[in-house]
């Protein structure tokens, strides 16, 4: 786990940029703060709009990103107001959590910008259990938001703009059917009713820090889609808070009291969430544990108590979670991996007629963007077969079927990659076996896609050009992917 977080693939090293941008527009929004005078409240509340601002946009244009973060404080503050206002009626506060929470989940339906919204609803939520905010305190909690998102915003689009036009977000969900056919009305049912457990328990475990089992609940849902994807990501939540835990006793106590060191513990734990959020959720949690533990450090409250309890909250919410997936309306691992694993196909041939048109002259080719779209497609799919090649997982045979599937997709995305940086050589050039070899790409799309038809195995002659290698390679990937994928017992992800 650790090889893989240091060695994943950084292309353009855009990790290493969203993580050390992210410290750079949460440094300036907690300065910010700190220079209007504001109080410890309201430079936490602003640390963490900014984290929320960097961290769940992801509009695929920048313009869409600036709207979305211009909406932010408009679902939030109403969120805070009511969550303050609360605090003294704990039957109403409760239900209301359970509203933003249900609500949160069903915004998804309206993509990015929707998820966006609703987890930063959610966290102003969570932000004024955790600070126990009161009435007194909002104007200054809103001017710490605005603030902090103007930070946020003057970092992202003005100081460190890289972003031109992103691939699409991974989907957790396609937004198809309506009712409850609809995966994102689905979820919202399942993580109401798992926050609704979370809340119960989580209360008869401590009436102080409930909101953390909810918390647990509401994150084990947020980028999931099925059933054992929710599962797996609850298992990796506990085992980062876990390992989290035993950070924080080694880091974040000894640090308490030390305004410095705590501040190097911040700053290295934003940077290690924002890092290693792409490729691993254990150990995005570990940084976030270390983080909050940080912060209450800074509250004056932390000890090892107070940990052992984070840790024990967190069981509860994950275990709301995978009761809510596994008996409320539950959504199979089969239906959500087939489609991804159709949209990431689809993408291949895409990739391939861009970079053919690419080598034959045409003006405004350009398979870039559709390289970037297929990396995050097949994102999309290693989250819905995780669950399947998950050490636990008993069922040996769709582990095997489930590997060689996510290999042999690997293998295209290689070939796709290499095509395209072929096709960018201004002094490639095409021939009719370049031509052929695209049209075998795309039937051989068609007869994986479409369920029917035999994919025709071409043995070429070696190739010396590389764009005839690459597509060679690409046509003996997307040939052996027919076995995987048309296995008697169904695709690689049936029954999860």
């Amino acid at each position: 786990m650790l090889k893989r977080v240091f060695t994943a693939p950084d292309p353009g090293r855009v990790r290493l940029r969203f993580a050390t941008r992210a410290v750079l527009g949460i440094g300036l929004a907690v300065a910010v703060c700190g220079l209007a005078g504001h109080s410890l409240a309201g430079v936490v509340t602003g640390g963490l709009a900014a984290l929320l601002a960097l961290f769940t946009v992801t509009d695929p244009t920048v313009r869409g990103q600036a709207l979305t973060t211009a909406l932010l404080p408009v679902v939030g503050l109403p969120v805070l107001t009511a969550a303050v206002w609360l605090h003294d009626r704990p039957a109403v506060r409760d239900l209301a959590v359970l509203a933003v929470v249900g609500l949160g989940v069903y915004a998804r339906r309206w993509g990015p910008r929707g998820h966006s919204l609703g987890v930063f609803a959610f966290m102003t939520c969570f932000a004024a259990q955790f600070l126990r905010a009161t009435a007194d305190q909002l104007p200054e909690l809103y001017a710490s938001v605005l603030l902090s998102v103007l930070a946020a915003a003057v970092v992202r689009f003005g100081l460190w703009c890289y972003e031109t036009r992103l691939p699409p977000a991974v989907v957790p969900a396609a937004p198809g059917g309506t009712g409850l056919a609809r995966v994102t009305t689905r979820q919202a049912v399942q993580a109401t009713a798992g926050a609704g457990f979370a809340l119960v328990v989580g209360q008869l475990v401590s009436g102080e820090r409930w909101y953390w089992a909810v918390g647990a609940t509401w994150w084990v849902f947020v980028n999931t889609a099925s059933r054992g994807e929710t599962l797996v990501r609850s298992f990796r939540r506990v085992l980062g808070t876990v390992l989290g835990i035993g950070l924080g006793l080694l880091v974040a106590i000894p640090a308490q009291g030390d305004g410095v060191a705590t501040a190097l513990v911040v700053l290295v734990s934003v940077f290690g969430i924002f890092y290693t959020a792409a490729v691993s959720y254990t150990w995005m949690m570990l940084w976030v544990t270390l983080l909050a533990a940080a912060l209450y450090g800074l509250l004056g409250v932390l000890d090892a108590g107070l940990l052992a309890l984070r840790a024990v909250e967190t069981g509860v919410g994950a275990l709301g979670a995978g009761l809510a997936v596994a008996l409320v309306l539950p959504v199979t691992t089969h239906d959500v991996t087939g489609a991804r694993i159709q949209q990431a196909l689809r993408c291949v041939h895409a990739c391939t007629a861009q970079a053919a048109a690419r080598l034959a002259g045409t003006e405004g080719a350009d398979p870039a963007p559709k390289v970037a779209e297929l990396e995050q497609l097949l994102a999309g799919v290693r989250l819905s077969v995780a669950p399947l090649v998950h050490p636990l997982n008993p069922v040996l045979g769709r582990k095997r079927r489930a590997r060689a599937v996510l290999a042999l997709l690997d293998d295209c995305a290689r070939e796709i990659r290499g095509l395209a940086l072929v096709a960018a050589d201004p002094e490639a050039s095409r021939d009719d076996r370049l031509a052929a070899a695209c049209r075998r790409v795309e039937r051989a799309v068609e007869a994986l896609t479409g369920g029917g038809g035999d994919i025709a195995v071409h043995v070429p002659p070696a190739a010396t050009e590389p764009a005839l290698a690459h597509l060679h390679g690409l046509e003996r990937a997307l040939a052996e992917l027919a076995a995987p994928l048309r296995a008697p017992s169904g695709s690689p992800s049936a029954g999860t």
